[in-house]
């Protein structure tokens, strides 16, 4: 039997709100709220309880808010070697990061074949939810990358593995406000589920009387990403929400905008889910980024120790902050939703470890640097060995620069 107890206590203005995330501390079993992602320092606007049961499995939302604290302006990349050498594995953003809507961006699969060169583990994370991992894999393919579903999670996929490490009972079923994606992992999980793009036809008649039904069976609302929002939707969601006890309101992500086409941002799954919670006067619990329940998963599914994980995405309240929640370092390319003026505004309380224009930086950086590298071997040369006709050819970079070349016995370049 499903059991909700619902309490909330308004500590501040209105006009600062805040998100139920999962407790990196205690795996999947307990949510912890931080505060909205658009200003990190509004605090305790918003103070719920939730509670409810699973069989007999027990879920609390703590009512102490996550403080960001003050860090240190992000450094702009100049040695990429150094990070690369630091960590065992990058995850990569997708949207803004790899691409834009359909189009890769510039020098993607150069970059990742040069991280695969070195043993990097490369995982791609994505809080879009219209594609299943499966499909994802196909538009990898199409762009010309080859990515293995295993190193794909998308929120849709969060949602399906949230909803098995709670035992969802097998009795109760999902309502869907989103696409494709979210349903066939609903599937491949074996999990009940109801709504989705089918129910964007739908229409509701108000004439004088008209009650709209819902199914009571419903145990949990899931709302992503959803090109076919309508009013029945919300409705639907809403009935759920509020009237079935118990019933779950899980977002795969609050993103407010998103790269459906590269020539502008569109309005994001934030818009969806946000409408949900206006209706219900419910907090979600997020299972995409900046909640570190992915990070957990990937993390206990590779073996992988998060200090030796690099974050790089393009959202500040989303990519940088799922790295930093998970203990990670970070780094932030512009080629997406986040400028340059934006990284550096005063009010901007997130801050990356570094940042960079796009990931095929690691690629014209690290030729920048060899450039340097044989230059400072050139002017080594002329100081410690003038009489040569020519220079020996350049060590390597390991090379220790700092001694005196003895070129004298050596064979120069031709």
């Amino acid at each position: 039997m499903l059991t909700t107890k619902l309490s909330a206590a308004i500590a501040v203005s209105s006009s600062s709100s805040s998100t139920l995330f999962l407790n990196p501390h205690n795996r999947f079993n307990f949510p912890k709220r931080i505060p909205a992602l658009a200003n990190p320092s509004l605090c305790n606007s918003l103070r719920p309880i939730v509670e409810w049961s699973f069989s007999k499995r027990r879920m609390d939302a703590s009512a102490s808010s996550r403080v960001v604290s003050p860090r240190a302006s992000a450094e702009q990349l100049k040695d990429p070697d150094q990070l690369i050498d630091s960590v065992e594995t990058f995850i990569f953003d997708c949207d803004g990061v790899i691409w834009k809507g359909d189009k890769l961006i510039d020098g993607v699969p150069e970059t990742l074949d040069m991280l695969r060169s070195k043993g990097k583990r490369l995982v791609f994370v994505t809080n879009n939810s219209t594609k299943s991992r499966k499909q994802y894999g196909k538009k990898f393919e199409t762009l010309g990358l080859s990515v293995s579903e295993e190193e794909i999670f998308a929120s849709s996929f969060a949602a399906a593995a949230y909803l098995k490490s709670i035992d969802f009972p097998k009795d109760k079923k999902v309502y869907v406000v989103g696409e494709d994606g979210i349903l066939k992992e609903l599937e491949l999980a074996g999990i009940q589920y109801l709504g989705g793009p089918e129910d964007g036809e739908k229409k509701i008649e108000l004439k004088p009387g008209f009650m709209m039904e819902h199914d009571e069976n419903v145990g949990a609302v899931v709302v992503g990403f959803d090109r076919y929002f309508n009013y029945y939707k919300i409705q639907y969601a809403t009935l759920c929400i509020r009237e079935n006890p118990g019933c779950l309101f899980i977002a795969t992500n609050r993103d407010a905008v998103t790269h459906l086409t590269d020539a502008q941002e569109w309005a994001g799954g934030g818009s969806m889910v946000g409408a949900v919670r206006g209706s219900t006067q419910r907090e979600p619990l997020v299972v995409g980024k900046p909640s570190t329940f992915m990070m957990d998963y990937l993390a206990n599914k590779f073996g992988i120790s998060k200090s030796q994980i690099c974050m790089v995405g393009d959202r500040l309240d989303t990519d940088i902050l799922f790295g930093q929640n998970g203990g990670c370092k970070t780094l932030l390319v512009l080629s997406g939703v986040t400028s340059l003026s934006m990284l550096q505004n005063p009010d901007n309380t997130i801050q990356p470890d570094f940042y960079t224009s796009k990931i095929s930086d690691f690629l014209s950086l690290k030729t920048a640097a060899n450039h340097h590298h044989h230059r400072r071997f050139a002017f080594n040369w002329l100081l410690t060995a003038p009489s040569q006709s020519a220079p020996p050819c350049p060590p390597t970079e390991n090379s220790d620069l700092s001694l005196p070349y003895q070129g004298a016995d050596v064979t120069p370049c031709q």
